[in-house]
């Protein structure tokens, strides 16, 4: 039992309390009336009140455990239970009032009061579950005007007190499960949200460093190969540097599974003046960098997507790149023909950028060049 408590969480457990109130009054209630009135009517009275009693606390147990799923929206609503359930309520009722049509002798109020505070209290509990508000103000309405027509001035109107606290502390009560459950799939959510976006921050910085890297090492290789045909001894530097690059990718790869990478721009710009250079694209760096913190981490991935992006995806002579405030752009002349869309580093930057409020644009411009332009407010 304990083993089976601790596995529910708070929702869960909420829920259980919340059931075990609504249900618990079925059990207290009845027997503490029927003894009441157990002296006023015959033995056989006895029996078919509490036989009523227990068909009555079956139909009530039903429709608030439908009510209470429907009003968590498990289920749809139990609108034939219902009409059964104030049908036979209803019935009982009136059959009690033309038995027991005047007061017991020596008592101010007959037995059919006692039946009637009985069946109403629990008829209420059962309708305060219920998510429409209609049938349990109808029926509580009803209750009142019964309980006065038929029992005295003082007795109906503490029984009335007591029907509209039922109805407002029960129903207050469901309202706060209701709450707790949506709390609970609110922190659900919000856990799948963290889970998700850190997916895609790990994709995305997957993307930039291996991207990147990777087109370094393709083009370091490739220029190792040539001049080792070429007889050349700078080969074997060349190749030395790869090395170094893969060592390096290897390191940045870790620091991106642990969460804590970050780009420098100074070292992005000046990375990106080298690799360019290696590749025989001529590079110009225009601007300062005059800031610090999350907006130069953003322009420098910037760089590095740019980069990356000119040395994959373009036959490019000439780079140029302005940083002008927090404004970054990038302008080659190596733009190829054919429609242009964003890859899946150019949305993550997107989605890198958006996040400080800032935009990314990409655009072909003729004749053949391309610009991409980030801009942090």
């Amino acid at each position: 039992m304990l083993g089976w408590w601790r596995s529910r969480g708070n929702a869960a457990r909420f829920d259980f309390f919340v059931r075990a109130t609504f249900y618990l009054a079925y059990f207290f209630l009845p027997p503490l009336l029927i003894i009441g009135i157990a002296e006023e009517i015959s033995t056989a009275a006895v029996v078919a009140t509490t036989a009523a009693v227990l068909i009555h606390l079956a139909l009530s147990l039903r429709l608030a455990h439908l009510g209470i799923e429907h009003y968590l929206g498990r289920t749809t609503f139990p609108g034939r239970m219902l009409v059964l359930y104030v049908a036979y309520t209803s019935a009982v009722l009136l059959v009690a009032e033309l038995t027991y049509p005047h007061p017991s002798p020596g008592k101010i109020d007959s037995p059919a009061n006692g039946i009637a505070v009985m069946f109403l209290v629990l008829t209420i509990t059962t309708l305060s579950a219920l998510r429409p508000t209609r049938p349990l103000a109808v029926v509580s309405a009803a209750a009142i005007g019964f309980l006065f027509l038929t029992a005295p001035m003082g007795h109906a109107v503490a029984s009335s007190v007591m029907v509209l606290f039922l109805a407002f502390a029960f129903r207050t009560t469901l309202w706060m499960l209701g709450l707790v459950w949506e709390l609970d799939r609110s922190r659900e959510v919000r856990a799948n949200l963290a889970v998700a976006e850190e997916r895609l921050r790990f994709a995305r910085d997957l993307h930039d460093v291996v991207g990147r890297n990777l087109s370094v090492v393709a083009l370091k290789a490739d220029l190792a190969a040539q001049l080792a045909r070429r007889g050349r001894d700078t080969a074997i530097d060349e190749m030395l540097e790869v090395r170094r690059i893969a060592q390096d990718s290897l390191d940045e790869l870790r620091a991106v599974v642990s969460g804590y990478r970050t780009a420098d721009l100074s070292v992005e710009l000046a990375g990106a003046r080298s690799l360019l250079g290696s590749a025989g694209i001529d590079c110009r760096v225009i601007g300062d960098v005059t800031f610090d913190g999350e907006p130069a981490g953003a322009l420098g991935w910037a760089v590095r997507e740019g980069v990356t992006n000119v040395l994959r995806h373009s036959e490019a002579r000439t780079c140029t790149i302005t940083l002008r405030g927090k404004i970054l752009t990038m302008s080659n002349d190596g733009a190829r023909p054919g429609p242009f869309r964003f890859g899946s580093g150019l949305t993550g930057l997107r989605e890198r950028v958006a996040a400080l409020g800032g935009t990314v644009t990409a655009t072909p411009e003729a004749p053949n060049r391309f610009v991409l332009t980030v801009e942090l407010p």
